[in-house]
């Protein structure tokens, strides 16, 4: 929003200078973007009118003026200014004036012809950046008066970044009112008195659209002067505000879209049969627009209509045929109440953004279009004459937004900001910012005005106290009392140890996004249960992970795309998947994965580089899971897209399934563009987390005997299974089982490995003999061959 501070100054009377300004204006959210000066003090420039001017005998492209300065006095100027003319008021430096940029007005010789001043354009006043000729100044211009009183200089454009709840601010009076409130001073009252009716032309006016247009008026106004132009006071307070002055009519809506914050628009009524109607649009309509494009319609859109045939697209441009000319001379003023919800979008699906729909969008006091018309004629007719019709107004009362009170208590407005401000101080703001304001025994009710459509909850007017007392009045403190300490239970081990031991494992944690490319679910096969985002950052995040490991191994992707070959990455996160039950809430899941690709160890001399592999992972895991690894379980890995076949496994923990580890699919590698074995596991947290309590044992004082066995046995036959049966069979005789060699091919059987184990036998309570041992040893080899079909070799 732009706006000039002198305009912003007529509307609130303030003592405190520009600095002091923009700095309240931030303060309170109207966060100041920019300010930038528009002229100065201008000592020693005034109005003046050249009297004659004829050319200069020695130079084609000057002539020598005869300028009035007032009181009678003439001073000869020497002016190359191609619109320099007889009769024309334009600003005169005198001698000994100083222009901005410090540029010194003294008397000169231009081609012997003596100049006493200099006649000056827009740009070397640095009031516009226009120097194509000399700044022309109105008719009725008084000579001689200082120009900065004339033009109202020094002044200013500022320009605010607003939030978008803050729509009453896209005009001057909103800003005024937040002004007020936030430097004590009072809004002035604005009149826009009726207009009586001194013509009888009319168009009748239609509702179509239901609560998206609850409100339009209309007026016709006939015999406009269309040689009239838009006087200086006008063209500069558009010009001030950035936007470029076109013609009278267009100027006076533009002008009250600023000042009131009500969007308008002028047909030209000699195009227009009527009746004005307001409706949605239909499939295969379209409208040839003002900038001359053609834009299709559909139900989504509001249209005007003249009989029915669309003439505008409503809150956002008016239609090409029926604009207004240089020769209108009946025009058809609007001025209408459209629903935010029925404008947002509308203008952004043509490629288009107006004032217009920057306004709607965001929401118009729904209470303005009759001030605004009446406003607006009052201006056309000082303008350009003519004789307004009767007011035609189409209404749907109970469609029209109505802003509810709010009750806002004292108490949680003391516990919000920290401190109690007085209830005078309370009111006094609220009463500044246009607000109904109603004491009550607990606080306030507070009705917010028909402009304020971020007033809703108590939370909206504890926001408006606090930010126009001061954010900077908010005591900082910092909350008092002892924080208990968390309580760590030995059954479950927190994310912190996780973390640590996957840290010493030479690992790095990742954080990447919750949502990923809904493409790269469907490679990895995981898009069951995928929940797509309404509203998603990007085209490539518009999907909630099913897996952590997409985006881990994408970041490793881009590692290795980044010449590090080894990488090792973890992460802790959510993983979502869509309710069971349509309406509920979606599945969160707690997950951690982590993954591997190049040398299982740092280059080094001390042993041979190996690439990492399946057990180096399953070692991590092991190493993860720290006393409860007794009670991890290994199985193939069936049913899973994104694993190797052959070489992942599917794990649980005492028997429920905890998650996979293993190699990626050739395939889905070959897909993700990876070089080398990428090895990765993902689990879930919560099964992962929880522990046993520790239970202290007894230490046998006898000593312990070792055994060591090499049986035969299936190829596909899992070492668990021969660990499970030895456990059995011997029981607490059993201290523990190392497998140490592992042998299949030359001299065995095809289908058939060998297993070299190591038994380690010990009692509590005596110790053992040879023929306790081979008693072991034999009922050993038995469940062996029992359980799992192995014999000795």
């Amino acid at each position: 929003m732009k706006f000039n501070e002198s305009w912003l100054r007529e509307h609130v009377a303030v003592e405190a200078d520009r600095d002091a300004l923009c700095a309240a204006l931030t303060a309170i959210g109207l966060e100041v973007e920019g300010v930038e000066p528009i002229g100065g003090e201008l000592p020693g420039v005034i109005v003046a009118e050249i009297v004659e001017a004829v050319r200069h005998p020695e130079a084609d492209r000057l002539q020598v003026c005869k300028v009035a300065i007032g009181g009678g006095e003439h001073v000869q100027i020497v002016c190359g200014a191609p619109n320099a003319r007889a009769g024309l008021k334009a600003p005169l430096a005198t001698v000994g004036a100083v222009l901005p940029g410090g540029l010194n007005i003294k008397a000169a010789k231009l081609r012997g012809v003596e100049s006493f001043g200099m006649l000056c354009s827009a740009k070397e006043l640095g009031i516009d950046p226009d120097a194509s000729g000399l700044l022309e100044l109105p008719a009725d211009a008084p000579v001689g008066t200082a120009l900065a009183t004339y033009l109202g200089l020094p002044d200013a454009r500022i320009e605010l970044k607003l939030t978008p709840n803050r729509a009453d601010c896209f005009s001057i009076r909103g800003i005024a009112f937040d002004v007020a409130a936030a430097l004590g001073a009072q809004v002035r009252a604005f009149e826009a008195a009726p207009v009586a009716a001194t013509a009888s032309a009319t168009l009748p006016v239609e509702l179509h659209a239901g609560a998206d247009a609850p409100r339009y008026c209309g007026r016709v106004i006939e015999g406009l002067d269309p040689n009239a132009t838009s006087p200086s006071w006008l063209t500069e307070k558009l010009k001030r505000c950035g936007l470029r002055p076109i013609s009278p009519l267009v100027d006076i809506t533009n002008l009250v879209m600023l000042e009131l914050g009500q969007p308008m628009h002028a047909f030209d009524a000699d195009t227009l049969k009527g009746p004005i109607g307001v409706r949605h649009g239909r499939a295969g309509e379209s409208l040839k627009l003002l900038d001359e494009r053609d834009a299709a319609i559909d139900a989504g859109f509001l249209v005007i209509t003249d009989a029915d045939r669309p003439v505008a697209l409503a809150g956002v441009m008016g239609g090409f045929d029926t604009r207004v000319t240089d020769a209108t001379t009946r025009v058809f003023l609007e001025s209408a109440h459209f629903a935010p919800s029925a404008i947002i979008g509308r203008a952004r699906k043509l490629g288009l953004h107006t004032d217009a729909s920057h306004r709607f969008e965001r929401g118009v006091d729904p209470a303005l279009p009759r001030v605004a018309l009446e406003y607006a004629t009052q201006l056309v007719m000082d303008i350009m004459g003519g004789g307004a019709g009767p007011v035609v107004e189409a209404v749907r009362e109970a469609d029209l937004p109505v802003r509810a009170p709010v009750a806002l208590r004292r108490e949680r407005l003391a516990r919000v900001l920290g401190q109690r401000i007085d209830d005078a101080e309370v009111a006094r703001i609220f009463v500044a910012l246009g607000m109904g304001v109603e004491a009550t025994a607990d606080g306030w009710r507070i009705t917010p005005p028909a402009r304020r459509f971020d007033i809703a909850i108590e939370e909206d007017l504890v926001e408006e106290v606090a930010r126009i007392h001061g954010y900077d009045a908010v005591p900082a403190a910092l909350p008092a009392g002892e924080i208990p300490l968390a309580d760590h239970t030995e059954t479950r081990a927190p994310e912190a140890f996780l973390r640590r031991q996957l840290a010493a494992r030479g690992f790095h944690e990742a954080i990447n996004f919750a949502f990923v490319d809904a493409a790269l679910l469907q490679r990895w096969g995981l898009e069951a249960g995928a929940i797509a985002l309404l509203n998603p950052l990007a085209s490539d995040l518009g999907t909630m992970r099913t897996g952590l490991l997409p985006g881990l191994v994408e970041a490793i992707r881009r590692n290795l795309a980044r010449q590090q070959a080894r990488v090792r990455l973890f992460e802790i996160g959510r993983v979502f998947h869509a309710p069971a039950t349509a309406g509920a809430a979606p599945v969160e899941t707690r997950r951690i994965a982590f993954a591997a690709v190049g040398a299982a160890k740092p280059e080094q001399w001390s042993s041979a580089t190996r690439p990492v592999d399946f057990y180096d992972l399953k070692g991590d895991l092991e190493a993860l899971a720290g006393p409860a690894a007794d009670a991890l379980a290994f199985a193939p890995a069936t049913g899973v897209p994104w694993l190797h076949p052959g070489r992942s496994a599917a794990v649980t923990l005492d028997g429920e399934a905890l998650g996979f580890v293993g190699h990626l699919h050739p395939a889905l590698a070959k897909a993700l563009d990876l070089d080398g074995e990428v090895v990765v596991a993902e689990l879930d947290l919560g099964r992962l987390e929880a522990r046993a309590v520790p239970k202290a044992g007894e230490l046998s004082r006898f000593p312990s005997v070792r055994r060591d066995l090499a049986v035969l046995v299936a190829e596909d036959r899992p070492w668990a299974d021969l660990e499970a049966s030895l456990r059995q069979s011997l029981g607490g005789l059993l201290r523990d089982v190392k497998v140490f060699d592992r042998y299949a091919g030359k001299g065995l059987e095809t289908g058939v490995k060998s297993l070299a184990m190591g038994l380690i036998l010990q009692d509590v309570s005596r110790t053992l003999t040879d023929s306790d041992v081979d008693k072991a040893v034999q009922a050993a080899l038995a469940a062996l061959e029992r359980d799992c079909g192995a014999r000795l070799r």
